[in-house]
């Protein structure tokens, strides 16, 4: 075995788990599953059967990541934030096998408590602010906040907010990469 598993841990049969994974205390990876290198999964988390993760996805403690979402590589699941699956959920009404997809693109982070409405996609390095309701889906970059949520500025892959000049450049203050706003749409420009 080339992960660690805490004792706690329940992992079905039928999952693929790549190296250097750590799973954490009271988790469930159910059946199916498809884990990449080096993801970190809290303490009380549930990965639903056929659920895709992304290497190096982080995810905190109490998060439950339904089927129907794919996590891309590098993404940031903060405590308890939660993806639904079921768009329209009635106990009595069995619609399992009509989950809607959710993505969850490149590098975005998704702050605590945030809420993922079934059926939208996660743009790469978006970041989503603590507690959001997520209703539609949200553009690379974008900062976005608030129930429902808006987009209120947009962040560089180090999680920088960007401030555009009138000519629609940017420089990230951390890593000093620059990106380019377009059409309401971000570029980082290469070196």
């Amino acid at each position: 075995m080339s992960y660690f598993a805490h004792e706690t841990a329940v992992i079905d049969e039928g999952c693929s788990i790549a190296s250097d994974v750590k799973i954490w205390h009271f988790s469930h990876i159910m059946p199916n599953c498809n884990i990449g290198k080096n993801c970190n999964i809290g303490q009380n988390c549930v990965i639903s059967p056929d659920v895709i993760l992304g290497n190096n996805v982080k995810i905190q403690n109490n998060v439950s990541i339904y089927t129907g979402v794919i996590c891309e590589d590098d993404v940031f699941l903060g405590p308890s934030m939660v993806f639904t699956n079921v768009t329209n959920p009635r106990s009595a009404v069995n619609r399992r096998g009509q989950y809607a997809k959710t993505t969850v693109k490149k590098g975005a982070t998704i702050g605590a408590n945030a809420t993922i409405v079934s059926g939208y996609d996660i743009g790469e390095y978006a970041f989503i602010g603590a507690g959001a309701v997520i209703t539609k889906s949200v553009s690379a970059y974008a900062l976005v906040v608030g129930n429902p949520a808006k987009q209120i500025g947009w962040m560089s892959e180090y999680g920088q907010k960007l401030i555009f000049d009138s000519e629609g450049r940017a420089t990230c203050s951390e890593s000093g990469e620059h990106y380019r706003l377009k059409n309401e749409q971000v570029k980082k420009l290469e070196s």
